[in-house]
């Protein structure tokens, strides 16, 4: 007889391959592909995780984007018009649907060119990746929101947020135990898409976090922060108003690997 526990596994994996099948099907359908002329255009805002990963993505495939840095406090009509919800990232594609998921931004470039392997874990596969990141993306993501912004959210009972995130930080390092990366010797889309936000969770209270969190996670935290990707994707730029000269990124001719 099937456990509660193992059925809602079962209903979170097939959930997440239904979904990324989904995106992969939308993807060829709508051909999101532009021409040469005219790129498809990033709105961003520098220091937000989701944006990150999404930028650490189209690196990661070398695809080329015109970026547009967003003022949270003055967001561009251009942006307002192409997503009710307003928010980054959004890559948007001349005469296509844009797509608003930074997951999916990741997904986009590299389903067509993934030199590094990122979709193709050494230890694991695609679909537990996934799971992994949309923990993240979920239960985590609620607790990193409460311990960092308090005053933003209603007190819920004696939830310690700072502690229920520090468990989804234990299972990152139970993974990294035995190797450099969150699935094997190599990275993973799964790196690049939970690093940003643990690297979010760690500035909080970064003289706990050094004396609290496990030596292993701490480390590899520390080698994505000195990697050349993610110096290259926390480039500053001024946010983007109409009219102004266009910015691309990846820089043309930087190194694009991970």
């Amino acid at each position: 007889m099937q456990t509660k526990k193992s059925a809602q596994k079962q209903l979170l994996s097939s959930f997440v391959r239904a979904r990324f099948a989904l995106y992969l099907f939308d993807n060829r359908r709508t051909s999101p592909v532009a021409p040469s002329s005219a790129l498809p255009t990033l709105y961003s805002f520098r220091r937000c995780p989701y944006a990150m990963r999404a930028r650490l993505g189209l690196l990661a495939a070398s695809q080329t984007v015109e970026l547009r840095e967003v003022s949270l406090k003055s967001k561009p009509q251009e942006l307002l018009a192409l997503s009710p919800k307003a928010t980054v990232p959004v890559l948007d594609f001349p005469g296509s649907e844009p797509i608003e998921q930074s997951l999916q931004i990741m997904l986009w470039p590299l389903d067509k060119n993934d030199p590094q392997g990122l979709l193709q874990p050494a230890n694991s596969t695609l679909d537990t990746m996934l799971q992994l990141i949309e923990r993240n993306d979920g239960p985590f993501k609620t607790h990193l929101d409460r311990y960092k912004y308090p005053n933003r959210y209603e007190p819920v009972g004696s939830v310690d947020h700072r502690a229920e995130g520090f468990k989804f930080l234990t299972e990152l390092s139970e993974l990294l135990t035995s190797q450099q990366f969150l699935f094997g010797s190599t990275p993973s889309l799964a790196d690049l898409a939970i690093f940003p936000f643990v690297r979010q969770f760690a500035g909080v209270d970064r003289e706990w976090f050094e004396q609290t969190a496990p030596q292993k996670l701490r480390d590899w935290l520390a080698y994505w922060l000195a990697t050349n990707s993610f110096v290259m994707t926390m480039h500053k730029y001024t946010p983007w108003q109409r009219g102004d000269t266009t910015v691309l990124f990846p820089i043309p001719e930087a190194a694009h690997e991970v």
